[in-house]
């Protein structure tokens, strides 16, 4: 009896002693928590002060008096503070802001290009087909250094987008910088209104294997995209080679509905992490999945966002090989969280990650097979098509953009790895099944 008393007694010490342990830590953490959150906020007022300093010697100091009204240095301060953070990230005045909200609800004139930042350098994403950059020979990987003789140096995104933006007919010179090989150029383009057909080019390339490229991710373009795999369907499509060379993106629920085609029901596409909280999982939906299909995804360096998105489903899933070159690396989601006097703060709030939680931002998608293609070769490639689409040249292309040009002699290397590995993997399967010894084939035996 005295030895299980004494055991009971000893389980209690225990119980006893590790609860106060926990306790103890538990109030050290608590403090750490404490003196940290007291820090921060010591330091946080020695910095404000600082910036009172600032503006007061810039007040008492600065040559030109129009330039220290307080709004105009306290906005630059606020703009300084989000440009340090991302390239996205963006204080908006008023003025600004409601701009920002009249283009997301009206009709305005542009060039066509997707831009982003690539060593805090304006870099072209890509050109959309059949615009006035694509007319001029704007390439993906382009460095925009001028607009408007304003050099684009410490100009953020949104910036240059503005001064890119205008009234249809109006126009608008900018100066690129190419690396291979180099060059610089003034460029004078003619702002339009952009309309673009998301998807292009469907059809049967030989054999069953059909062809779908995908030019952008809008609301029209899942829609689209059914359409034309019910048609090629309708053909005898048994395999497909979805090509987003140089699509720049668009909607994230354009692509969650593009990559649910080819998913299973209930299959993640995409999760979006943010600093705090769980991850929010975007999932296959809907009825018609084309999971039968043997599928290639073409990318390139011009593929960003959107089309990262449903390259990375592909690819984790195993739903695709991909082929192609490393894509941009756009993963990055944004939102726009209005001040009260008017103004707002457009903040990186949340980053894509594929279904095997890779992060998409600033890394890009690699392919499976990497074949890789000139920015020349592929604007050729694109020429090529447009006339080829028409039956004649595109008399949207400008005449000296192809002047020279020996567009016939040009060979979409891409494709045809692509069309080699989807004739690859019948034979596979071929093999495996049986079936391609049974119709007499196989390999000769010396």
């Amino acid at each position: 009896m005295s030895v299980r008393v004494l055991g009971r007694g000893v389980v209690w010490l225990a119980l006893i002693s590790l609860l106060s342990w926990n306790l103890v830590v538990g109030a050290k953490m608590a403090q750490e928590d404490e003196d940290s959150r007291s820090r921060s906020a010591e330091v946080a007022f020695q910095k404000t002060q600082t910036l009172n300093d600032v503006i007061r010697l810039i007040r008492d100091n600065y040559v030109d008096e129009d330039k220290i009204g307080y709004d105009a240095l306290l906005n630059g301060a606020l703009k300084g503070m989000l440009q340090s953070l991302d390239p996205h990230s963006q204080f908006m005045e008023p003025d600004m802001y409601k701009d920002m909200q009249e283009d997301t609800a009206g009709e305005f004139g542009g060039l066509g290009i997707q831009i982003g930042m690539r060593d805090n350098v304006l870099t072209v994403i890509a050109p959309m087909e059949d615009t006035p950059a694509f007319k001029a020979g704007i390439l993906s990987g382009d460095k925009i250094v001028e607009i408007d003789g304003t050099p684009t140096e410490g100009m953020d995104l949104q910036e240059a987008v503005r001064r890119m933006r205008g009234e249809p007919g109006t126009r608008v010179k900018i100066k690129i910088v190419r690396m291979k090989p180099h060059l610089i150029k003034d460029v004078e383009l003619t702002r339009a209104i952009i309309k673009v057909k998301d998807v292009k080019g469907a059809r049967i390339l030989e054999d069953g294997i059909g062809y779908v490229r995908l030019t952008g991710f809008n609301e029209p373009t899942a829609d689209a995209l059914q359409k034309a795999l019910d048609e090629l369907s309708e053909q005898g499509m048994d395999s497909l080679i979805l090509d987003m060379r140089s699509n720049p993106g668009g909607l994230l629920t354009a692509a969650v509905q593009v990559s649910e085609k080819f998913l299973k029901s209930g299959e993640v596409v995409v999760s979006t992490k943010q600093r705090k909280g769980p991850p929010y999982l975007f999932k296959s939906k809907g009825r018609r999945h084309y999971t039968d299909l043997n599928m290639v995804v073409l990318v390139n360096g011009g593929s960003a966002s959107a089309s990262e998105i449903v390259a990375g489903a592909m690819q984790d899933h195993r739903r695709a090989v991909l082929v192609g070159e490393k894509t941009f690396g756009k993963g990055s989601v944004q939102s726009v969280l209005p001040l009260g006097d008017g103004s707002a703060i457009r903040l990186t709030t949340a980053k894509y990650y594929t279904p095997s939680d890779r992060c998409i931002h600033e890394i890009g998608i690699t392919p499976d097979v990497i074949v890789p293609m000139s920015v020349e070769t592929w604007h050729k490639v694109l020429l090529k098509a447009s006339r080829e689409e028409l039956g004649e040249l595109n008399e949207s292309v400008e005449q000296d953009e192809t002047e020279g040009l020996n567009l016939d002699d040009v060979m979409d290397t891409q494709l045809a790895r692509a069309v080699d590995i989807i004739k690859g993997v019948r034979l596979f399967q071929a093999q495996a099944t049986g079936e391609y010894y049974a119709s007499g084939g196989g390999i000769a035996q010396p």
